[in-house]
This record gives C-alpha cells, structure tokens and sequence, in this order.
C-alpha cells in the first residue's frame, strides 16, 4: 500500500515534485491533510499483491534505497542533504541488539568495580563466561555489520538479515530435454541448470545458509 499520483509511487519521507512542478520536501506526506493531498490527486491505493516485506520494500516491485546517497529531485537536482539508506539503518539495528544482549549482564561489571579496590582486581574478579561472552556479543555485532556493509542489494540484505537457517542443497547439472537427451547451446557447450541434490533415497538434503549473518553468541546463563 502506499501514496500515488495517477501510476507513480509517493514515497514517504522521500521529496518530490507535485503534477503542479512544485518540489515538495520530505516531511510532506506525513505532514499534509487529507485534503492537501486531495488538490494535488495524491490518493492512497491498495497494491494488488501485498505479500511485500515493507522493511525493505516501497511496493512489491520497488526496493528501498540500499546505500547512503546525496537526495535529488526529479532532475537530478542535489537536496543538500543525504539520505539513510538500509544499511545504515540496519547496522544501527544490530548496535540495539547488542546493547539488549548486554544489558541484563551490565550489573554484574558494576558489582565487581564496587566491590574490588581496582579496576584490575575487579577484571579479574569478574566471571571469565560472562567476559567471553560479551566480548562475543561484541565481536558478533561487528562482524554482522560487516556482512552488512558488503550486500550489494535489497534482497541480499534481507536474505542475511531475516533469511532461513537451513536451505535445501543444490548442485549443477546439465539440462535435458523432454527425451531425456542433455541440452547443448549453438556452440556445442553443455547448457548447464541448478538442481536439489537429492540422496538416494530420493529426500531432500539440506545444509546450512551460507548468506545467514554470524549468529548471535548464546546466553552462559
């Protein structure tokens, strides 16, 4: 679902130009009355398919904007100011999660610089599970932010981020056709298809995702 002018898609929080040629800035939708977007023909529509992650997507065919970049008009006008892609958003995410993961273990670092005469005797007071795994929580946040930063597009993100942790095993073979022959191009070279590697018993093998992010470490406790 979502904002348009006739068949063009209104973002929010994004700028545009109105049917009048009046460029309109990014708080626009958010801030105008029914009425406002009633002038200008800004009606708000029910996609057909709305089996959408609206996370990632604007509609079911339109993706949201990946990386950081310098917001434009219409022309290609520079806005003066940047706007946030996925992935900063994201990786701002995974700093929440992090901070969630070590909060309910923070009064346990508190306890022992309160009851140590230093900080290097509270250190080694401290549990080394509890020093392990929040060092992991750390490190892992990191390491997903990397992953992060290194998706080139919508749907690689939202495979890392949100996608299964197990996926069915595939291998490479070369087509057949309906006779069972094996397929060639034009220059005589195996036309090549992607398939499930099923076992002998005809089941579906399965195998790790490999486009998973790093998994959060697991609580000691």
């Amino acid at each position: 679902m979502g904002y348009y002018i006739g068949d063009r898609a209104i973002a929010l929080d994004v700028p545009f130009t109105d049917p009048n040629g009046v460029q309109r800035p990014a708080n626009w939708l958010r801030n105008s009355s029914a009425r406002d977007r009633e002038l200008l023909g800004i009606v708000w529509q029910q996609p057909t398919d709305a089996g959408y992650d609206q996370r990632f997507y604007w509609s079911p065919t339109l993706a949201k904007q990946l990386n950081d970049e310098p917001a434009v008009d219409e022309d290609g006008n520079d806005l003066g100011y940047t706007q946030t892609g996925l992935k900063t958003l994201w990786k701002a995410t995974q700093e929440q999660i992090a901070s969630t993961l070590l909060a309910p273990s923070d009064w346990r670092v508190v306890k022992e610089l309160e009851v140590n005469s230093s900080f290097a005797a509270a250190k080694t007071a401290f549990p080394t599970t509890w020093q392990t795994y929040r060092a992991a929580v750390r490190t892992s946040c990191n390491t997903r932010q990397t992953e992060i930063d290194a998706c080139t597009t919508v749907d690689e993100l939202k495979e890392l981020l949100f996608g299964s942790a197990t996926i069915s095993k595939t291998k490479e073979q070369q087509k057949t056709d309906d006779d069972g022959n094996g397929v060639v191009d034009d220059d005589g070279n195996a036309v090549m298809e992607t398939v499930e590697d099923l076992d002998s018993d005809g089941n579906m093998q399965m195998i790790a995702n490999p486009a998973i992010a790093t998994a959060w470490p697991a609580d000691p406790e």
